[in-house]
Formats: C-alpha cells, structure tokens, sequence
C-alpha cells in the first residue's frame, strides 16, 4: 500500500476530533465540522483505484469537492476520504462485492480536507483486463436528500450495532 495517510489539518471552525482505525490496522485523526458541501449540480465525481484501494485517478469535480489537490490524492488509499460517521460495515459491504466481481451501489458521506462533507450516491465496478481484476472505478451522483436521510438513520443504527 502507499504511505500512510497524513492527520487532517485541523480546521479553523469547531469541530469534533475523531481518530479512524481502518481495516489495516493504521489509525488517523480526523477533524468534523459539521458542515455539508452541496453537492456540484450536474457533474460526475469519478476515480480509479488499484486493487488496495489508492487512488490511482482523480477527476477534476472529485478535487473540487475533496478539497485535496490532485497530488495529494494520487498514492493515498481512497479511506482518505472516510466520514467517522460511515459504519465499518458499509466499506465491508462494498469490498466483498466489488473483490467478488460484482457492481456495488450506495450512499456515502464523505470528508472533506477541511472537515466538511458531502454526501454521494456511489456506483463502483471492478475493471477487468483480459480476464482479471486491475482495480475498481467508482462513480458518484448526486443523491437525493430523501435518500441522505434515510441513510444517516440507517447508519447511526448500523454504528450503535458495531458498537454494542
């Protein structure tokens, strides 16, 4: 895998510092503002990863709305981006379907470098080169404030589960 993720920079409005333990066992401080960035009205947010899971490819609307720059993207595992409020079970979810070959479709709340975030509706597939699988790309849209309800319910729930 890449280096290890850097702490985030701690923002200039309150927020809520959280330290994130990932699957590998590296942890990282995060900081929350609180605050939501809209999502950018008729654009795509779109990456590629290797099959670790680091970013390999950014489009131009995911370094706008990460508040990352492209370099500073490239190298790091997409986790980078992981909200403290997203269960463990979500990101569980999408890598046994994706490693499995199959689509993964769902509802995100990312964090932004600044401590803000964002909500998307991601679709990420394997992508298949002569027979194997090189990495993943996902796809996000903008999605619905219905559906961002119902999935940050669904969430907390999930994230009371873990735990208890």
């Amino acid at each position: 895998m890449g280096s290890p993720i850097p702490n985030a920079v701690k923002p200039d409005k309150p927020f809520e510092q959280t330290t994130l333990t990932y699957y590998d066992g590296t942890s990282r401080t995060v900081y929350d503002t609180g605050i939501e960035r809209p999502y950018p009205d008729g654009k795509l947010i779109v990456s590629r990863t290797d099959l670790d899971g680091v970013l390999t490819h950014v489009n131009d609307a995911f370094v706008e709305i990460s508040g990352y720059s492209e370099d500073e993207l490239i190298g790091q595992p997409q986790s980078i981006l992981r909200h403290p409020d997203m269960p463990k079970a979500a990101y569980k979810d999408l890598w046994d379907t994706v490693k499995s070959g199959n689509k993964w479709h769902g509802y995100v709340k990312n964090l932004c470098k600044d401590g803000s975030h964002y909500w998307v509706y991601a679709t990420v597939v394997p992508n298949v080169r002569r027979g194997e699988t090189v990495g993943y790309t996902s796809v996000r849209r903008k999605p619905s404030r219905s559906k961002i309800e119902a999935a940050t319910a669904q969430y907390a729930q999930m994230q009371q589960n873990e735990e208890g």
